[in-house]
């Protein structure tokens, strides 16, 4: 019993941590709490995939595809909090305006918005917007288990940045934010992915491993990429490869339904 109310801790942090949605108990809080909560990222990112599909769906059906489309990501960002979000805008403004790790850091930490983590943001939600609009185009109700599907697969893949990459300490430790950010042994790694083959099974169509592969493709480039710049990755990394490999799932879904 003790275990399973364990594991109930660490999944009731990782959803207090990503999303708005109230836990209806106390639970403790310690930095190891939040290291074991990496198991359940993808679980979480199973919950918000729902719910955006469910969103969509209600929305589709009272107005059309395209206001359903933007209800949704409405909806997503409430729900989150634009956690993820603002993750890719600071990683835009550091990586766009910074040169050297220092200054890339600092002005990751910098709460305000500049040019780069705008034009970014916008680009990033027309693609989100295009994308789905094209499959749900195409296939109405299979694009909710594609919304599914690409959040939990996009945390599940950001949370792997944990295990094959360095974590950069903050230059100002008294503005680190709390981040799971250990490498927990593969059983956790495991937990995480039974999570993306419950929402494969929502969905049964092969022809979305080459979508899974290109985000993890992402995922990749963009570990690359910053362990030549800063050594490693932060949270707002984290959350910017999330963004990023989310909407590479639905470009790798419009290609595969094209060509293969």
């Amino acid at each position: 019993m003790k275990s399973i109310k364990n594991e109930l801790i660490y999944f009731a942090t990782a959803l207090m941590f990503f999303t708005r949605i109230p836990v209806p108990f106390t639970i403790p809080y310690s930095s190891e709490i939040m290291n074991r909560s990496q198991k359940y990222f993808a679980w979480v990112g199973l919950v918000i995939g729902l719910i955006n599909a469910l969103v969509l769906y209600l929305s589709t059906m009272l107005f059309n595809l395209e206001i359903g489309i933007v209800l949704m990501m409405i909806s997503s960002v409430l729900l989150t909090g634009a956690f993820h979000e603002d993750g890719f805008t600071d990683m835009c403004d550091s990586f766009g305006g910074g040169y050297g790790k220092e200054k890339i850091l600092t002005i990751m930490k910098d709460s305000r918005v500049g040019a780069y983590g705008t034009i970014g943001i916008i680009l990033l939600f027309a693609l989100k917007f295009y994308s789905i609009h094209a499959l749900g185009a195409v296939a109405p109700l299979r694009v909710l288990g594609i919304i599914i599907l690409a959040h939990t697969a996009s945390r599940f893949i950001s949370g792997t940045m944990i295990y094959t990459h360095q974590y950069v300490t903050d230059i100002d430790v008294s503005k680190s934010k709390p981040l799971a950010n250990k490498p927990l042994d593969g059983m956790a790694l495991l937990v995480g992915f039974i999570s993306v083959v419950i929402a494969f099974a929502l969905i049964p169509d092969w022809r979305l491993i080459f979508a899974f592969a290109l985000a993890y493709s992402g995922k990749i480039y963009m570990g690359w990429y910053f362990k030549k710049h800063i050594g490693g990755y932060t949270g707002d990394c984290l959350g910017s490869v999330q963004q990023v490999c989310e909407v590479l799932f639905y470009l790798g879904t419009m290609i595969a339904w094209k060509f293969i």
